[in-house]
């Protein structure tokens, strides 16, 4: 079971391998088209802001890459930032994102018991079975850091949700497109789990 991790220059990338192969996976880092293409499934990071992301990945020339590969049928998983880009756009920024799921990314509303960024365990409640919540305990919880959520424009694209102040999606699938907005590198066994299903897919 390998996955391909995309190396861009934002995420976790030691973090994210080192969990995959404690998971049981070969875990390889990825940087152009043709490694991409030549994936079985693969795992795009992320952290920091939505146009910085998008920018390194046009100037890298991986946006077309990972739309081709999407279009394949294969395994295609973002985390953290890397869902957010999997999305049409982000109130966070004015570039386009991926548009592999439609959808957008906006802010949480700050208040005086909610702080942004959401930082810390969250639990996560899937909203239907999918081979890549399988075998998750319930009240299983995940770290998270983020000032945006996302907000798909089909309700069936929901996989998870968590609770912040109100409830906002946590993970995303559509199809062989999927996401989740925690870090499953820093989850300790529910992020395992979350990682060894998606190698098996």
């Amino acid at each position: 079971m390998s996955v391909s991790v995309v190396n861009y220059g934002l995420g976790n990338l030691g973090s994210v391998a080192n969990m995959l192969k404690r998971a049981g996976s070969e875990a390889r880092l990825v940087s152009t088209r043709e490694e991409i293409l030549a994936s079985d499934r693969v795992l795009l990071p992320g952290v920091g802001a939505f146009d910085a992301g998008m920018r390194l990945l046009q100037e890298q020339g991986l946006v077309e890459p990972l739309m081709e590969f999407a279009a394949t049928g294969r395994p295609l998983f973002g985390i953290c930032l890397g869902m957010q880009l999997l999305l049409d756009a982000s109130e966070e920024g004015g570039l386009a994102g991926l548009g592999l799921i439609p959808g957008r990314s906006i802010r949480f509303v700050e208040s005086a018991s909610e702080r942004v960024p959401h930082m810390g365990w969250n639990t996560v409640e899937p909203t239907r079975p999918d081979a890549l919540v399988a075998g998750l305990p319930d009240e299983s919880r995940f770290y998270f850091v983020h000032s945006y959520h996302v907000v798909p424009s089909r309700p069936q694209d929901t996989l998870a949700t968590s609770d912040y102040g109100e409830s906002f999606v946590s993970m995303v699938r559509a199809g062989n497109v999927m996401g989740a907005q925690f870090h499953p590198e820093k989850s300790h066994a529910f992020g395992m789990t979350i990682l060894r299903n998606f190698a098996a897919l």
